[in-house]
């Protein structure tokens, strides 16, 4: 994977950022409690900076007590909620449906989420990626197609359909789940928003929806750390992806606005907060 060379979002400092990307994989469970983080000097490599920024970018979580200095440069993970014994399942059963810009910060914050209340998640990418490459390779696609009009009517309504076939599935079994998708035309869209919510509604379901608010370096951050052979296109001439997104955009319902740029509150902190207003 390509080092991560960042710039300044928000006049942040870089080690800040760092931190905050690494804050986000723990309360994600990426990074679970008492993992061992890679060496100073790795980290310097992966994300492309000095070891001093990653020393600055440690002291930061370690003030957190995200991280724990051993004897020998050795770090570990703290992170005692994690795997709570407590969880349980609850009465009502609820949706969340969690959009946002590719580089939002989506899929973190559906597993923070899920890290909090132990519901199930369904990440668009992971549950339809491996079929949708193969289905482009059969039409004459490159398998990270997803700007072409192949994709856009062929491809892209089975991915939803898919992720809302698996929230109908779970739904029927009582269980509460965390959908996270783009949903970038769906959340546009009142007539799809009512029928969803009426169908999730047919099963004494909540519903509740998410939008991850991004500034463009940020997402532009994100895209590069995570390395998407989908996002080349993107990446490629990015003045030209951002010609094309509405930054203010919001849904045309009730919703949840969670910030992810790089000065943000943390995620676990917005997540929680999502959590206790929708608790039932």
């Amino acid at each position: 994977m390509e080092p991560l060379r960042r710039t300044l979002s928000r006049g942040e400092a870089l080690h800040a950022q760092i931190a905050r990307h690494i804050a986000n994989d723990i309360s994600a469970g990426r990074l679970i409690n008492g993992a061992t983080l890679p060496s100073t000097k790795a980290l310097a490599s992966e994300w492309g900076v000095s070891p001093f920024t990653i020393s600055e970018a440690m002291k930061l979580l370690a003030e957190d007590g995200l991280i724990v200095n051993e004897p020998r440069s050795r770090r570990t993970v703290r992170a005692p909620r994690q795997g709570r014994p407590d969880l349980r399942r609850d009465r009502r059963p609820q949706v969340i449906l969690i959009g946002g810009y590719p580089g939002s910060g989506k899929s973190e914050l559906a597993r923070t989420i899920a890290r909090e209340v132990g519901w199930a998640v369904i990440d668009k990418d992971t549950v339809t990626r491996p079929l949708v490459e193969q289905v482009l390779e059969v039409l004459g696609r490159s398998p990270h197609d997803r700007e072409s009009a192949v994709y856009l009517k062929q491809v892209r309504p089975r991915e939803y359909e898919v992720v809302a076939a698996v929230v109908t599935e779970n739904l029927q079994c009582g269980n509460s789940v965390i959908a996270d998708a783009p949903f970038l035309r769906e959340f546009s869209d009142p007539a799809w928003l009512r029928r969803t919510i009426d169908s999730h509604a047919a099963f004494n379901a909540d519903t509740t929806l998410v939008w991850v608010a991004c500034d463009a370096r940020t997402m532009h951050s994100y895209l590069r750390r995570r390395g998407a052979a989908r996002d080349a296109t993107k990446l490629a001439d990015w003045g030209a992806h951002l010609d094309g997104l509405d930054l203010n955009f919001r849904p045309p319902v009730d919703h949840f606005v969670v910030e992810n740029s790089a000065s943000s509150e943390p995620l676990q902190s917005q997540a929680r907060r999502i959590i206790e207003k929708i608790s039932v």
